[in-house]
Parts: C-alpha cells; structure tokens; sequence
C-alpha cells in the first residue's frame, strides 16, 4: 500500500484529494493545523470524511514546525507529497502577509527538507492562476508570464515554484508545481464567490460584483481538478536532455521540474456564473455592482494542452452541472 503524505487535508481541494486516495487503496498521512481563516466547522466535518478510513494517519501541525514536519516524514516515510495546505485568499494578504510568509514560504520549506531527507519520489505542489497576475496573453500557459503577480498570496504562490526548482536541480528531487485555475464546487471555501452568492441569495442579501461585474474565470470543477492531480502525481519529471538555457523555457528544466495549469480552458463571464446560481437556486440575486479590488485580476484563461499530453485528462464539467452540485450540497449541508 503506497504512503501518500497529503497536506491540507481540512482544505477544500486537500480534502477532496486525500479521499480519492483513500478509495484508490492509498495510505494518507493527513496534515493540517486547521486554522479558523474560516469556519472551522466545516474543516472539522470535512475531516470526517478522512478519519472514518482505517487508512488515514492524521497530523495536526503548523507548516512552519519544521521539527514537527521532519518527524512525519521519517515516521511515516511516504513516498509521495500532495502539498495542498497553503495560507489562501488575495484579499486576506493585504491585510495579514505575515500568515503568507509562514504558511506559503517557510512551510513549503519544511516540506522541501522533508522530501530532501528522504528522498521521495515525488513532489506535487499547488501553485496558483493568480501569478500571471498582470498577463493578458490568453489562454495563459505556463510556458511564459508567470512574473508579475499583483497580490501578495500569489508572490508566496510564485516564490515556492523558484524554491522548488532550486532544489530539484541541487537535490534531484521531482517536484511538480500546479496552477489551479478558480477551483469550486461541494465542500468549498466559504471566502470563494460561489459560496458567498449562494449564501447572499438565499438570506435575501445582495451579492457583491467587483470591478462592477466586468470579470472573466476559467471556473474548474473541483472533481476535474483532483483527477488531474492524481495523474499527474503518477508522472515524476525527470531531468530534461533537451532543455536549453539560452531559449529558457520556464515550465521545464534541465533538472527534474515542470508546471502545469489545471483549468477548464473555457472561461465564463462572472455575471453568466451568478446566473447559473439563480437558475440552480431558482430565485433572482439582488445585484451590488462594487469597483475593481487591489489584487484582483480581469480575466484567467487556462492552456491545458501539456495537462491533456501528459496524463490524456483534460477537465470538462460545466458550470451549469458544477454549479448544481454545489446548491445542492449546500442545501443539504446547511439544511435550507
């Protein structure tokens, strides 16, 4: 039974990760400190869904315990990381980054020792859409932009790609970067606008509309993304023969590195997504058209064609069907 070492287990995409696992015959090791960045109540309800396994070890830990990551790995010895836990929110790093530097930059530390230590086979780690930041080539791919995040979450985000580039090349360990491109569906965050306008809707609250609605998203169905991950976490990258230095590609490497996009690559209007909601819900949102948020970007487009190369996956849920599942658990969970 192979170990599978998954951080963020209380976390929305952690979460859904750790059980596919678990049904796929893998050992979990758990890890997560479960903050109350939101409610801990559902990270907790979340959480059961993991410990009714015979095959899942839960961790409570901080990220930046080194001392206390170090002893998971050597007690646990996986031979794979899912490294899902992360500081997360654009919004939220304006008004705390200190919360950014110890999760985003000195926990992924930890986890790059642990995995230097005892050499596992791979390294997959969640980067994030957000550092395309000011490019507006589309669809964006990793193989350019990428430089120029205009929110803090999302220079932590572009930090632990340089970090675990840095070690792939010193220490040969594979490590696999993913921007995830607006993930949503059951069991999501509650600081994420599905969850916000479902909520805004049903209490007969209006919904807020950044930059006056004017958004576009690649919206990815959470189960597109957890079966990307799984993939891909089955395809270690090895050193590249043909990479060159003076073209530079920076999705690759001539150590054992490269980045992908997880996103649906069919990007929705914001204001075609809240009617999604209305129509799953059916009631009409009372509208709250707000400016644009510092952080914030326009528009994301994914270019999934090294995802559908690699592993043969490409994600294809639409927001119509997502955002169904999504009401209805909500419904349900929330008994409304």
């Amino acid at each position: 039974m192979e170990k599978v070492l998954v951080t963020g287990t209380a976390g929305f995409i952690g979460n859904a990760v750790a059980l596919r696992l678990l049904q796929d015959g893998s050992h979990v090791i758990g890890l997560d400190c479960v903050t109350d960045y939101y409610d801990v109540t559902l990270k907790e309800e979340r959480l059961k869904r993991l410990t009714a396994s015979n095959h899942f070890t839960e961790e409570r830990i901080r990220l930046e315990d080194s001392e206390a990551v170090m002893r998971i790995f050597k007690q646990h010895a996986p031979s794979k990381v899912i490294h899902l836990a992360a500081q997360a929110g654009v919004r939220y790093s304006l008004e705390n980054p200190q919360s950014y530097v110890d999760a985003n930059v000195s926990g992924f530390l930890s986890i790059l020792e642990g995995a230097r230590a005892h050499a596992v086979k791979h390294l997959v780690y969640a980067s994030t859409s957000s550092v395309y930041g000011l490019d507006e080539t589309m669809p964006l791919s990793t193989h350019r932009g990428g430089n120029h995040p205009v929110s803090f979450y999302a220079a932590t985000k572009k930090a632990n790609e340089a970090m675990a580039h840095s070690y792939a090349h010193l220490f040969d360990i594979p490590c696999t970067g993913l921007r995830f491109f607006t993930v949503y569906g059951p069991w999501g965050r509650p600081d994420m606008a599905l969850f916000k306008f479902t909520k805004a809707i049903l209490e007969g609250q209006p919904v807020p509309l950044f930059n006056h609605g004017n958004m576009i998203r690649d919206f990815t169905y959470v189960d597109d993304i957890v079966e990307g991950i799984v993939r891909i976490a089955s395809k270690p990258p090895s050193r590249s023969q043909d990479w060159d230095g003076k073209i530079s590609d920076p999705a690759t490497s001539s150590a054992p590195y490269q980045l992908f996009n997880i996103g649906n690559s069919n990007p929705v209007q914001l204001m075609d997504y809240l009617a999604a909601i209305e129509d799953a819900l059916d009631m009409t949102a009372e509208k709250e058209y707000l400016p644009f948020q510092a952080g914030d970007v326009a528009a994301t487009f994914a270019d999934v064609t090294d995802l559908i190369e690699t592993t043969g996956f490409k994600p294809q849920t639409s927001v119509k069907e997502g955002v169904a599942n999504f009401v209805n658990w909500y419904r349900d969970y929330y008994n409304v």
